[in-house]
Parts: C-alpha cells; structure tokens; sequence
C-alpha cells in the first residue's frame, strides 16, 4: 500500500510558476514510477507527465513540453511537478500517482495508487 499526499496548490497569475510536490509512504517509493495527471470541470482526467523509477526517463504531454518538468527525489519519497510559464487551460485538480510500471505509462490505467489532489488556478 502507498499514500500519496499532494501540495503545492493554488492561485497563479497567467504566465506564472508552481512547483507540485507528491510525498508517498508506505512501500519502498523507488519500485514505483510516478505520474502527474489533471481534471479540469467537465473534463475527463488527463495524463500531464510521468517519471520511470530510476528518475532517468521522462514523458510529457505536448501542451506542456518545455513549460513543466517531472522530477523526483527517492531519498525524500517525495516526487515534483515545476510548472512555469502557466497558462489558464492549466487550471485543473493535479493529481500525482504510483505505477509498477517500471517506465511509467501515460495511462491512468497502469497507476495503482492515487493521492487526493491538488487545485490549481491560473487566471488571466
């Protein structure tokens, strides 16, 4: 079992930064590949970036390459989404999760453990 709790919300302005950050407990946190996905209101849920276990692979979603960069610290279990240059379309519920998929996986369905979320607002 693993717990993820997210932070490091709120309200930007357009063209701003936030830096996520994802602490997991419970099972060793480098077996995991990690992800970064987002649900805007009537919206389906969205893959936004995903890290292999080691920290050397990197996937992202075109409307956010080279605006957000996915990192990870498995010293501290803890896991980072950098998002800068913010946009309004970026405001959603970020939400980070596990996978055992060793690569990670834009796929919500290769992640078995999910944190609670975090809002993110950027106005205009």
């Amino acid at each position: 079992q693993v717990r993820l709790v997210e932070s490091g919300g709120g309200l930007v302005q357009a063209g701003g930064s936030l830096r996520l950050s994802c602490a997991a407990s419970g099972r060793t946190f480098s077996y995991y590949a990690m992800g970064w996905f987002r649900q805007a209101p009537g919206k389906e849920r969205e893959f936004v970036a995903t890290i292999s276990r080691s920290g050397g692979n990197t996937y992202y979603i075109d409307s956010v390459k080279g605006r957000f960069t996915i990192s990870r610290d498995n010293a501290k279990n803890t896991v980072f989404l950098q998002m800068n240059s913010l946009k309004p379309e970026d405001t959603a519920v970020y939400y980070c999760a596990a996978s055992t998929i060793g690569g990670g996986s834009p796929s919500p369905y290769e992640y078995s453990y999910w944190g609670q979320g975090t809002q993110v607002t950027v106005s205009s």
